[in-house]
C-alpha cells in the first residue's frame, strides 16, 4: 500500500535521510522508532510531500506520489497528523474537524467521518462549540487525530501522538491508535515511547542517523538487547 524505495533527502543540501526503504501493507500498523534527530519526522514529511526526495521513490496503492503536491497526496488517501497538533486555536472544535474534510474525496464522506470521530472521542462532541485553544493538552491531541480521520485516509501517518501528555492519557492515545487501525486504516506510527510503540505495532523499523538499521516484528525487536539498552535503559 505505502512503500518507500531508497529515499534520500534533507534540508539546505544537508542530507537527513539516506536510502530509506520501508513499507506498510493494507490495514497494517507499523512503528518507526529512533532517537531524537534520527530522521523520523523527516520520513513522514517526505511521504506527505512537504519535503521532496533527492533520490528514490514513494508509492501509494501502486501509484508514485513523490513529486506530487501535499493536497494531491491527501486526496490519494494519505493523512498526516504532525507533531505539535497544529490546530486552529481560535476556531471551534467542529470547525477544526470540518477543515479536515476539505478534499473532494473527504467531503463525500464528511458525515460518516464526523460520526466516527465523535464516536471515538465523545468529549469532542460535548465540546464541539468550544474554541480549540481552550481544550486541555489531551483533548487537543484527540482533536488533531480526529481531524486527520476527517480526510478519509487509507494510510495515516502519526507523529509523536503521546508527546507531552500525562501518563494516564498516554495509554488512552495508544488505545485510540489501535482502534483506528481496527477500522481498517493502515498506520505508520512515529513515537517517542518505544516500548508502547513496539508492543502495539505488528512490524517496526529502527532508524539511526537517517538510515534504517533494524526491522522486524515489534515485540521481537523489544527483546533485542541492543535496542533495549539504547531506548529502554535496561
Amino acid at each position: 500500500m505505502l512503500r518507500l524505495d531508497g529515499v534520500t533527502t534533507g534540508y539546505h543540501r544537508v542530507p537527513v535521510l539516506r536510502a530509506v526503504s520501508l513499507e506498510v501493507s493494507p490495514g497494517e500498523l507499523v512503528a518507526l522508532v529512533g532517537a531524537n534527530g534520527a530522521g523520523k519526522t523527516t520520513v513522514l514529511r517526505t511521504i506527505s510531500g512537504l519535503v521532496r526526495p533527492w533520490e528514490g521513490s514513494i508509492w501509494l496503492d501502486g501509484a508514485r506520489i513523490d513529486g506530487r503536491a501535499p493536497h494531491e497526496i491527501v486526496e490519494a488517501g494519505l493523512g498526516h497528523i504532525p507533531e505539535g497538533r497544529r490546530l486552529f486555536p481560535d476556531m471551534t472544535v467542529r470547525e477544526n474537524l470540518e477543515l479536515g474534510a476539505y478534499t473532494a474525496r473527504a467531503k463525500a464522506a464528511k458525515r460518516r467521518n464526523l460520526a466516527l470521530a465523535y464516536a471515538m472521542f465523545p468529549v469532542l462532541r460535548e465540546r464541539s462549540a468550544q474554541l480549540a485553544g481552550t481544550l486541555s493538552g489531551g483533548e487537543q491531541q484527540m482533536l488533531a487525530i480526529a481531524r486527520g480521520l476527517m480526510s478519509s485516509p487509507r494510510v495515516l501517518l502519526l507523529d509523536e501522538p503521546s508527546l507531552g501528555l500525562a501518563p494516564r492519557l498516554v495509554q488512552r492515545i495508544f488505545e485510540v491508535v489501535a482502534a483506528i487501525n481496527a477500522e481498517g486504516i493502515a498506520v505508520l506510527l512515529v513515537e517517542q515511547n518505544v516500548q508502547h510503540a513496539l508492543a502495539l505495532a505488528r512490524r517496526a523499523y529502527v532508524i539511526e542517523n537517517g538510515t534504517i538499521v533494524a526491522q522486524g516484528e515489534g515485540r521481537a525487536l523489544l527483546q533485542q538487547d541492543g535496542l533495549r539498552r539504547a531506548y529502554l535503559g535496561y
